[in-house]
């Protein structure tokens, strides 16, 4: 029989274990929900505590946004940081909320904000991955079909973005378009970071934007990167002189004073005839494919404000997940 004093000594350990901060054994949450739960402008959270075949829930209180799985089920991993779960995706499944269903998550309009926050930990990134959005780009270069909306992506070397955070939003939907209307091959309005995303590792990405400037975050913190034409393949017009008072757009941040796109079906019957974009997570449709640039990774937390976030509030995320006690016990 227990004397008092040892089962005190084990309730004291168990609760040193799920401290922030201190390593956690798998299936034990390493962080916090409750400070995602909190902050202003939720309006979706996943934790991913769902096994394979399972619809993935929100825990936020505006709906539960159940994301379909896509080409059979996705593996759980017994690791994470709010559930003591993630997702784990393999490059050839992802999660699907058909458009008609996004409700608040269809985020648009010439005043709309948006913020996005992922606990990650990514594998593979010799191509363009998604971490989620809505965001379908139509079947490639020079096609004006897509419905673009925002969407947190990796790796965009084609405007200055290689391996790196390139948060994207778009006005048009379709191409980016000069102020003269002429247009680009691609959609060309993201940010770009000036570290890689982190690779094997547990890591939190996010982005912001507040209807002017999206600005990206790895773990927690914005590093402000300047625009280098000829190095950032950025010396168009567009992105050296159609800034504020024509002077530049940046990097990160990066200036994007549109808003963001909003479908109409009346509208768009005939330019974008695949109707409006999906919410999806862990893949987009791009060059004809949503599987051409799926990612590999797990995906333990995401989070969609319908807000600009602060600085603070995304380093309050960040800190919530715990991600260092998240990579110790990988380690183990």
């Amino acid at each position: 029989m227990l004397r008092l004093s040892h089962l005190c000594s084990l309730l004291l350990g168990v609760s040193f274990l799920l401290m922030p901060g201190t390593w956690a054994h798998a299936h034990d949450p390493a962080g916090d929900p409750s400070v995602v739960l909190k902050t202003p402008g939720l309006v979706a959270f996943w934790t991913f505590d769902e096994g394979p075949g399972q619809v993935r829930n929100s825990i936020a209180p505006d709906g539960d946004y159940p994301l379909a799985e896509v080409n059979g089920p996705i593996a759980r991993a017994n690791q994470g940081p709010y559930s003591g779960h993630s997702i784990d995706f393999n490059g050839k499944q992802y999660l699907q909320l058909d458009y008609e269903k996004t409700g608040k998550l269809n985020i648009s309009g010439p005043d709309a904000q948006v913020s996005m926050f992922a606990v990650v930990r990514i594998i593979d990134l010799r191509q363009s991955r998604t971490i989620a959005g809505m965001w379908s780009e139509g079947k490639g270069r020079n096609d004006d079909s897509g419905t673009r909306q925002y969407a947190l992506l990796m790796n965009m070397p084609t405007y200055g973005g290689p391996n790196q955070l390139v948060p994207h939003i778009s006005s048009e939907g379709g191409v980016t378009r000069r102020a003269d209307g002429s247009a680009f091959p691609w959609c060309a309005d993201y940010a770009a970071t000036k570290r890689k995303v982190p690779e094997e590792q547990w890591c939190t990405l996010a982005f912001t934007y507040d209807g002017k400037y999206v600005t990206a975050y790895i773990n927690g913190t914005y590093e402000k990167r300047e625009l280098d034409p000829k190095k950032d393949r950025r010396d168009d017009r567009y992105f050296t002189q159609e800034g504020p008072d024509g002077k530049d757009r940046g990097m990160n941040p990066y200036y994007h004073g549109r808003g963001i796109f909003q479908y109409d079906p009346e509208k768009h019957a005939e330019s974008k005839p695949d109707g409006g974009s999906d919410f999806t997570v862990g893949a987009r449709y791009a060059v004809g494919s949503f599987l051409r640039e799926a990612t590999k990774g797990k995906f333990g937390g995401l989070a969609v404000f319908d807000r600009a976030l602060s600085d603070e509030e995304i380093m309050a995320l960040h800190q919530s997940a715990n991600v260092d006690a998240l990579n110790a016990a990988e380690g183990k």
